[in-house]
């Protein structure tokens, strides 16, 4: 049987849309890209399984190897929504130009599995010691479902873990979590010529942001981590939306924000926090403040910079790790074994207009995940 290229491979995750999003008018779901990437890992010799999460909405694990512990190299098969009126190229099919492969998914991060595809082609596995795990994931840029439910059920207790992330090739051991979560106060309305028609929820909210302000102080006072280039938490303040008119007294005022925990800064003592922070406002306006989870939180996570396993990606890499601001699915699968989050092409692309990757990164990432491999899994 003819196996097929790298370049099939790219293209095929690529021109596969895989879009996820809150919106139901976007979301496509990851079936068909699943498909594909189980069938191309079976041509490899690899065992695998596809477990329906929710509907539409799939993971894979594929096994090459037995034995106990192995390395798992894990990505999530999903990708954003895009700008279609700001694309240079056709985001679902991959163009090569400039020196770039541009689509959506190429460095965020569908292409990644390309990469363990090559890999693992020329790789001679009779002396296997230990398993190979490829391990992809549904819905990371929305609840991070695929990651959460794989944690939770994961039939295998891997040695290390690798997630494909666009990090240029530098190994990251740490990042910061994520918690976004909206503030709504429900005033009164009525006729702006007399305030004492209704409650103002502009003028309540003016008490929730400065209450919201000194809990951000609060928060870089008493927490620091010296390993992050921006060393405290951050309390972003980012959306704000009420009234319908100038000559109304406001009836509902809503505050969007999020705030960027550190490892270590547990989600429930954060939530103690911010309650802490507006009870004096919830006393005041009894019954008229509500916080809702814009989506799931995520915990920061961090892997010791002196485990072996960082240590050994650090000489493999000939590359210092590093900590980063962005949330991976690193927190969910670290809580298995240590991970690291390594992969091709920059941060900077995802999310982005013509999305790319390099061509530089091409021959650099199929020679780290070999070596990665062979030592993990051939040691």
């Amino acid at each position: 049987m003819q196996l097929a290229t790298f370049l099939d491979v790219y293209k095929g995750l690529i021109s596969t849309p895989s879009i996820s999003s809150t919106d139901p008018s976007w979301d496509l779901g990851n079936k068909a890209v699943i498909e594909k990437l189980a069938a191309w890992m079976t041509d490899l010799g690899f065992q695998v399984e596809v477990i329906e999460v929710e509907s539409n909405k799939y993971n894979m694990i594929a096994k090459m190897g037995e034995g106990e512990g192995g390395l798992i190299l894990a990505g999530h098969s999903d990708t954003v929504p895009f700008d279609e009126g700001r694309w240079n190229f056709n985001p679902h099919d991959l163009t090569e130009a400039n020196n770039r492969f541009y689509g959506l998914g190429t460095a965020d991060m569908k292409g990644f599995f390309a990469f363990i595809y090559e890999a693992v082609k020329s790789i001679d596995w009779s002396k296997q010691s230990k398993p190979l795990y490829v391990l992809a994931t549904c819905d990371e840029e929305t609840t991070m479902l695929g990651a959460r439910h794989f944690t939770q059920s994961a039939p295998f207790d891997p040695d290390y873990c690798i997630i494909g992330e666009p990090t240029s090739l530098v190994p990251i051991r740490g990042h910061k979590g994520h918690v976004a979560n909206a503030i709504r106060v429900t005033g009164k309305s009525g006729h702006s010529s007399d305030p004492a028609l209704g409650v103002n929820a502009i003028e309540i909210m003016h008490e929730v942001l400065f209450a919201m302000m000194k809990l951000r102080d609060r928060l870089i006072k008493e927490y620091h981590h010296p390993g992050f280039a921006i060393p405290g938490p951050t309390l972003n303040l980012g959306h704000i939306h009420g009234g319908d008119s100038a000559n109304r007294i406001c009836g509902c005022c809503e505050l969007h924000y999020d705030v960027r925990p550190l490892p270590g800064i547990s989600l429930d003592n954060l939530d103690n926090l911010l309650r802490d922070a507006l009870q004096e406002v919830e006393a005041k306006w009894p019954g008229r403040l509500s916080i809702t989870a814009l989506h799931e939180p995520i915990p920061g996570y961090e892997c010791d910079h002196q485990h072996p396993f960082v240590q050994g990606m650090e000489s493999l890499c000939e590359q210092n790790s590093e900590t980063v601001n962005y949330c991976t699915e690193a927190p969910f699968l670290q809580q298995l074994c240590p991970t690291l989050v390594l992969g091709p092409g920059s941060i900077d692309q995802a999310h982005q207009p013509d999305e790319f990757l390099s061509l530089d990164f091409i021959d650099p990432t199929i020679k780290i995940i070999r070596k990665a491999i062979h030592q993990y899994c051939f040691g």
